[in-house]
């Protein structure tokens, strides 16, 4: 009974808030406001002082990240010699305060070192080259397009890039060709010489030096030949009036570099796609293929196109390759001649690889703090009631 009265008298004793002391409260609060501002100005130092290691070991150390941030931690035990001797009480001093401090002096000398480490402030990185030529193997009276999209912390200027083509005789040439610095590219077209008689290979560099001085090279090569476009079969297609076929009969097309795809017309008239045979590495078609003439002495004409889309770019660059010889079939009178839709042949498409920017991450920040600053708002409003 007595057990009972006891639990029910505690029942009944009224529930006391414990006494805010609203003076040791402020007091608490100004020193954690104080040890906050302290780490991120001594994070500022200390992306300074680490700037200037990063300056001074060079381009090409590959060891800077790893040092420079041993250097920010190994320098963090300062600021608790930093509190004491600015006379902060860190009697109460949590776990929980300690990651804030460190964590606010961390964060704050990564952004600082990786604002100065870029421009405007800081520049080690040579341009970057991507080129493509369009194609790598190009028929006697065809073009050659040698397009290069250059890119530079700083930018780049058409006078900061040297061109020179190398042509089979070993004579070096510096033809103009023009370059965007809105889109960075960097375009070039080489017209077949008229006295192709056999395989001719010319060799091309762009030199780029930016305004710090870094050089980048990019070379390659491109190719004239009559052997480009072959068909090896049937034999005799390259003489009028060319051998006789059916429906049923392969026609192979060997293609001497990469394209997009390869495609013919009969007589000029529409364009038939031939397929890739990945097994043999050759194009395919039939005269079955709608288009072909039945009955009748045909001509064919032969092309290759090749397409190309750079990272993050919509702007498509393309050429053709045509076959400079003309091949002649003499074609039955079968009723399936011409029957059958050319197969669809998949294009190259643009490439666009999404990367968070600078702008996200500072979004991100922005939002982080202001639902911290509400919660910490809310937190006093709970403890004033």
């Amino acid at each position: 009974m007595a057990k009972k009265r006891k639990e029910k008298d505690e029942e009944d004793k009224p529930f006391k808030l414990p006494k805010f002391d609203k003076e040791k409260f402020l007091k608490k609060e100004k020193r954690n406001i104080k040890t906050t501002f302290i780490s991120c100005i001594f994070g500022i130092f200390m992306g300074l002082i680490c700037f200037g290691f990063w300056v001074l070991m060079g381009h090409g150390n590959t060891l800077r990240w790893p040092l420079v941030l041993l250097v920010a931690i190994a320098n963090a035990s300062f600021l608790k010699y930093i509190f004491i001797r600015l006379n902060l009480d860190l009697s109460d001093f949590t776990k929980k305060n300690w990651f804030s401090v460190y964590g606010t002096y961390l964060f704050t000398w990564l952004l600082v070192l990786i604002i100065f480490v870029n421009p405007p402030f800081y520049d080690d990185e040579p341009p970057v080259i991507q080129a493509v030529v369009l194609p790598e193997m190009q028929e006697p009276g065809g073009t050659v397009l040698i397009v290069a999209k250059i890119t530079d912390n700083f930018g780049v200027e058409k006078q900061q890039i040297d061109f020179e083509i190398i042509t089979p005789n070993g004579s070096v040439e510096h033809p103009d060709f023009t370059y965007d610095p809105g889109d960075s590219i960097f375009k070039y077209t080489y017209q077949s010489p008229d006295n192709v008689t056999d395989d001719q290979t010319y060799n091309y560099k762009i030199t780029v030096t930016d305004s710090s001085g870094y050089k980048k090279e990019k070379t390659g090569s491109f190719m004239f030949s009559y052997n480009t476009i072959k068909l090896p079969k049937p034999v005799g297609a390259d003489t009028p009036p060319g051998p006789r076929v059916s429906y049923a009969d392969d026609i192979v097309f060997d293609v001497g570099t990469n394209v997009s795809r390869v495609y013919y017309t009969i007589n000029g008239g529409e364009e038939i796609n031939a397929t890739y045979d990945s097994n043999t590495g050759y194009y395919r078609t039939t005269p079955k293929k709608r288009g072909w003439i039945k009955g009748a002495n045909v001509t064919m004409q032969v092309y290759a196109e090749v397409i190309y889309y750079f990272e993050n770019m919509y702007q498509e660059f393309n050429n053709t390759i045509v076959d400079a010889n003309q091949y002649y079939f003499q074609v039955t009178n079968s009723d399936e001649i011409g029957t059958e839709l050319s197969e669809e042949i998949p294009l190259p498409k643009p490439k666009i690889i999404g990367v968070p920017g600078f702008e996200t991450i500072l979004f991100i920040l922005a939002l982080v703090i202001v639902v911290l600053i509400f919660k910490y708002q809310e937190n006093i409003r709970r403890k004033q009631k």
